[in-house]
C-alpha cells in the first residue's frame, strides 16, 4: 500500500484543502497516510519581508502546538487535531483559541499553553526540516512524499488546489499526483487560478 506522508502548516488555507483531498482519496483508494506539521514562519523567517504578511508573529503558535501534540501524542492524535482546528477555524470561520479543537480531538487542553511559548520549536524545526529536505526551501506548504510498495519515495510540494474534489474525483486527482511525481525530472506546471478559490 502506498505510504502518503504529509507536511502542513495548519495556517495555510490550501493545506487545509490538500489535506481534505487527502482524506476523501483515502477512502477510494489504498493508501496510508501520515501527518507532519511543517512551518511557513521557518521558511520565511531569513526573508526582508514575510509573504505571508505575519508581522505579529501569530503563526509562530498553531505550528508551535502540532509539533507539540505530534511529540507528545503522535502523529495521528496530530491528525485529529488538524481536523478540528481546521473546522473550527476554515469551516466555521471562528478563530476562538485551540482549546476546542483539542479537547475535539480527545487531547488535553492545558495543551494550548505551549503555542506561545518555544518550548516544541526543536521538533518543529525538525519536521520542518525533513519536508524541506524533500523538495527545498523555494516552495510552500503542503509537501507530500508518497512512498511506493518497492520503496521507492517521490516527494513534491502541492498539491495547490481549492475546493478539494470529492469521491472518485479526489482518487483520479491521487492518481494523477502519484504518476506525476514517480516521473523522472518531472518539475513543474502551474496554470492561473480560476479567480479567488474557494477555501
Amino acid at each position: 500500500m502506498p505510504i502518503a506522508d504529509f507536511w502542513f502548516d495548519p495556517s495555510c488555507p490550501y493545506s487545509w484543502t490538500a489535506s481534505r483531498w487527502l482524506l476523501e482519496a483515502a477512502g477510494v483508494r489504498e493508501l496510508e497516510l501520515h501527518w507532519h506539521v511543517m512551518s511557513l514562519s521557518v521558511l520565511n523567517e531569513r526573508l526582508d519581508e514575510d509573504p505571508e504578511g505575519d508581522t505579529e508573529g501569530y503563526l509562530w503558535g498553531p505550528a508551535r502546538l502540532c509539533a507539540a501534540i505530534a511529540e507528545l501524542h503522535g502523529e495521528q492524535a496530530l491528525g485529529r487535531f488538524y481536523t478540528a482546528y481546521g473546522e473550527q477555524t476554515r469551516v466555521r470561520g471562528q478563530w476562538l483559541g485551540f482549546e476546542a479543537p483539542l479537547a475535539a480531538a480527545g487531547l488535553p487542553t492545558g495543551l494550548a499553553e505551549t503555542a506561545w511559548t518555544t518550548a516544541y520549536e526543536e521538533p518543529l524545526r525538525a519536521s520542518h526540516a525533513q519536508a524541506v529536505a524533500l523538495v527545498g526551501t523555494r516552495v510552500g506548504t503542503p509537501v507530500l512524499a508518497i512512498t511506493e510498495d518497492d520503496g521507492e519515495r517521490h516527494a513534491l510540494f502541492g498539491p495547490v488546489v481549492a475546493p478539494a474534489p470529492r469521491g472518485e474525483a479526489a482518487g483520479r486527482l491521487w492518481d494523477g499526483v502519484r504518476a506525476l511525481s514517480a516521473t523522472p525530472n518531472f518539475y513543474e506546471f502551474r496554470r492561473p487560478a480560476p479567480g479567488e478559490p474557494p477555501l
